[in-house]
């Protein structure tokens, strides 16, 4: 709420329109109330009245006055015994002209009395009305006077001064404003109270932090990559973010899920079975329309109550190119660590000659391995144009003799630059994978050899490695491709998996032929871009 420049708090707000509530309630009290006592003072002092006035109507001692026509010393002191005992300002009993036989003002009797109001009465009619007479204004009762014959003999008048009247209106009143104190601090009180009551509720939160708060969580939700789906404890989807309709949309379920039962909408995510058990779901894959999900469900509990559960889940294919990546980075990892670690001895083989002022087996030495470096580079180079591939395999080259295996690039064909990084880093991805699996492969054979080749022909590139190796089962090879097999023991079995992947996805082919205890050749054909073609 704002008034002005200045901005209250939510309990400030709620205390002020609760308080406003509460006054103006009170003021329609007061309003209604008041009327209502102010009204019953006055009904109660008129009843009072012509109470009396028919009493004094009644008396013998009046109607014996008026009928025997004597003085009036009977009729003014019975009046004015009766005014001082009822406490009323006057009683006035009159002859049938009007001629007053008692007044509270003894030099008034014997003359007429004033008002004019006094006429119904002297016609046999009881009247109460608000005149001024010789006292002021006052309420005045009237009650004929009968006589034994039931004959109309004179009239009374009983007056209460509107002074009197409005004394016994405020001392209503003052019940009222009583009332109003009290139920106003009871309002006052209970508005407090209240909105403490809220301010804990909301977590001591202003509802423009609240505000803040839910756009922040709901634009970070919509942002995620992965897909959010929430349901409350019956099972009603109630949160669907913007990446799940998309997977669901990839899936076939294009219908709004919000609101919906989801053992109707999605029973093969299962959350009801973790709404009911408590217990959390983890990386359960989800196959649908061709597409596998990895999804996990998690109960949400407050205060230890299960109030409802969140399912995320993501494309398990993008989760599949971040491990080939990571399976690339990997690979030239391993390449420089081998690079390194060779380099290291050579570098203690260096150091020992020198220490040995051994010379002449120093030169012999740097000379050997330098011309085996160089070498090896113009084989890689020549045959080789691919930067990204002629680091990777000048780095493997130094692995895989470590393990005290020859591997032979093959001058049949040559590899040129692609016009495509992302190639260039599948390829690295295939021929790494295939290189490792031969690597293992010849473990066991004598003379251990591995030879790898490229040829480049009408936009197509064809990779080859072959490895003198223990071979491929023909039962084995029914199941070559699939992730996790492998009959080398757990946590394998991704290798070929990616290379399988890597080829799929760059639009080729892979073939294997393998014979028992003489080797396999692995042959990849890819449709390949060179830079030089590309230009």
């Amino acid at each position: 709420m704002r008034i002005g420049k200045m901005r209250l708090r939510l309990q400030t707000t709620i205390t002020l329109m609760i308080c406003l509530i509460v006054a103006l309630v009170l003021l329609i009290v007061y309003v209604m109330f008041g009327m209502k006592f102010s009204r019953q003072a006055q009904e109660s002092l008129e009843n009072k009245a012509i109470t009396i006035a028919r009493t004094v109507s009644r008396t013998p001692v009046v109607i014996n006055g008026l009928l025997e026509n004597s003085d009036s010393g009977s009729i003014q002191d019975y009046a004015t015994e009766i005014s001082a005992i009822n406490n009323v300002q006057f009683v006035v009993v009159m002859d049938m002209q009007g001629i007053r036989r008692s007044h509270p003002d003894a030099a008034l009797i014997g003359k007429h009395f004033m008002g004019g109001d006094e006429t119904d009465a002297l016609h046999g009619k009881e009247k109460i009305s608000i005149a001024q007479g010789s006292l002021g204004y006052s309420v005045r009762a009237f009650s004929p006077i009968l006589g034994p014959d039931h004959k109309l003999i004179g009239a009374v008048a009983v007056g209460i001064s509107l002074g009197s009247v409005h004394s016994a209106v405020k001392q209503n009143q003052w019940i009222i404003y009583s009332g109003i104190l009290v139920g106003g601090l009871m309002g006052i009180a209970g508005a407090v109270l209240l909105a403490r009551k809220i301010k804990r509720m909301m977590f001591g939160m202003e509802p423009g932090e609240i505000a803040k708060l839910l756009e922040e969580r709901s634009a970070m939700l919509q942002s995620t990559k992965e897909g959010i789906l929430a349901v409350d404890k019956e099972s009603r989807i109630t949160l669907v973010n913007a990446e799940a309709r998309r997977l669901m949309g990839s899936v076939g379920m294009s219908q709004d899920p919000v609101n919906r039962q989801v053992d109707q909408f999605w029973p093969l995510l299962r959350m009801e079975k973790v709404l009911n058990n408590g217990e959390p779901l983890q990386d359960k894959e989800v196959e649908q329309s061709g597409i596998t999900l990895l999804v996990n469900v998690v109960p949400v509990r407050v205060n230890g109550i299960i109030e409802g559960a969140i399912a995320t889940f993501r494309d398990k294919t993008e989760i599949s190119l971040l491990m080939e990546r990571l399976s690339g980075i990997s690979l030239y990892a391993e390449a420089l660590r081998a690079q390194t670690h060779e380099f290291m001895n050579k570098l203690h083989v260096i150091m020992g000659l020198t220490n040995m002022r051994s010379y002449d087996r120093l030169e012999e030495y740097l000379t050997d391995i330098v011309l085996s470096i160089q070498t090896e580079a113009d084989s890689v180079v020549r045959l080789v144009k691919d930067p990204v591939m002629v680091g990777f395999l000048l780095g493997k080259l130094s692995r895989i003799r470590e393990a005290d295996v020859r591997l032979v690039i093959l001058d049949d064909g040559m590899l040129p630059e692609s016009a495509n990084h992302e190639v260039s880093r599948e390829l690295v991805t295939i021929a790494g994978n295939l290189l490792d699996n031969a690597l293992e492969a010849v473990q066991g054979a004598g003379n251990k050899l591995i030879e790898i080749g490229f040829r480049h022909e009408d936009s197509r590139l064809t990779l080859k490695v072959v490895d003198n190796g223990t071979g491929i089962s023909v039962e084995n090879g029914d199941h070559l491709y699939e992730q996790g097999y492998s009959t080398k023991g757990k946590d394998r079995g991704i290798g070929l998996y990616l290379v399988h992947r890597s080829v799929a996805k760059l639009g080729g082919t892979i073939h294997w032929e393998s014979r028992e205890g003489e080797g396999t050749e692995f042959t990849v054909q890819l449709p390949y871009i060179a830079k030089s073609d590309d230009n």
